[in-house]
């Protein structure tokens, strides 16, 4: 069968064979009765102006293993995320609020984000690739491989307003059978990037170890990469250069201490970045938002550790957050730049 973009936007299940099905959220967490909402903390006086006071944190979703990369389809009203150990992308629709798979398998899927074009970028674990899905449904594979070596497995991604692909590839996928299969890693833990004209990949930076989330800021001179693999974790500040396409050095803009982890982060139009965090102390399981100077000016207090996060609903303010085993929301003053 032949699909279109509008075909495969509005029932994206079919375009992979998948059909939707019904997936309840369980009464066992409920949103606070309180406007405004207690779960969103302003820290410094400077975040008031994003918590909107007649919003409150929902949770639109549950029965995952590990959430993880959560892309926003607008033309289409639905949110995609990735369940890792599942080996499925689940989809969620604004207008019905209905949950379904989208795909499975997914090659135990973690970060997704969409190109220029509108189509489906998926980093996957178990293939060790990155992939695009066409508007009929099939998968090109963008990546696999550096300097003949397969990749380690690619973790998240994002699309530069160039059309360039960057994305992340620590081993995590290739550790265990949990997340992908074992397997011995034969390249270092690069950030890439992938050229939509030669179709050609390169190192743009291999100074982070293990690198993880990833996000531009809103004018594209800088890039911010979560490194997993020195405690405590912290996030480096790149400056874009050589015409937007390689990295100079770059620089510790947040440590996380003794505070919890830092995993996959959005950035938005003011240029603070919207971070998933957890695994730390009691209480700081959720979203942490810094400015982009590095001072933490604001909480979203969630009841299990927050992955990642991205920015979308009709006026890309609503922001969504892949905790453990449930999505969450929360309509924000602000918007999500595009491109993550």
């Amino acid at each position: 069968m032949t699909m279109n973009r509008r075909t495969f936007l509005a029932g994206g299940t079919a375009a992979v064979g998948v059909a939707v099905a019904a997936h309840r959220v369980r009464a066992d967490w409920q949103p606070s009765q309180r406007y405004p909402d207690p779960l969103v903390k302003i820290i410094d006086p400077s975040f008031t102006k994003y918590r909107l006071n007649l919003a409150k944190v929902e949770r639109i979703a549950t029965g995952m293993r590990w959430a993880e990369g959560p892309v926003w389809f607008g033309d289409g009203r639905f949110l995609l995320w990735s369940d890792i150990p599942n080996n499925r992308i689940m989809r969620w629709d604004e207008e019905t609020g209905v949950v379904g798979v989208f795909r499975k398998p997914s090659h135990n899927a973690n970060g997704n984000t969409r190109d220029r074009q509108g189509r489906l970028l998926t980093c996957e674990h178990d293939a060790r690739r990155v992939t695009r899905t066409e508007y009929d449904g099939a998968i090109t594979v963008l990546a696999d491989k550096y300097d003949g070596k397969p990749l380690n497995s690619p973790n998240d991604i994002v699309c530069k307003s160039d059309g360039s692909v960057w994305f992340t590839d620590p081993p995590f996928g290739i550790l265990g059978h949990y997340e992908g299969h074992i397997a011995k890693p034969e390249l270092p833990t690069n950030v890439y990037r992938w050229d939509p004209k030669s179709g050609k990949l390169a190192v743009v930076t291999g100074d982070v170890d293990r690198p993880n989330g990833l996000a531009f800021s809103p004018d594209e001179s800088k890039l911010y990469v979560v490194e997993a693999g020195v405690a405590p974790r912290v996030i480096r500040a790149f400056d874009v250069t050589d015409g937007g396409t390689r990295l100079g050095k770059g620089a510790v803009l947040i440590t996380a201490e003794q505070k919890g982890t830092p995993d996959g982060l959005r950035v938005d139009v003011d240029g603070n970045l919207w971070v998933g965090w957890g695994m730390g102390a009691e209480g700081l399981d959720g979203v942490a938002v810094f400015n982009a100077a590095g001072k933490l000016i604001g909480r979203i207090d969630l009841p299990e550790r927050c992955a990642n996060v991205c920015f979308g609903g009709q006026q890309r303010n609503r922001l969504f957050m892949c905790g453990s085993t449930s999505i969450y929301s929360l309509f924000v003053n602000t918007q999500g730049v595009p491109g993550g």
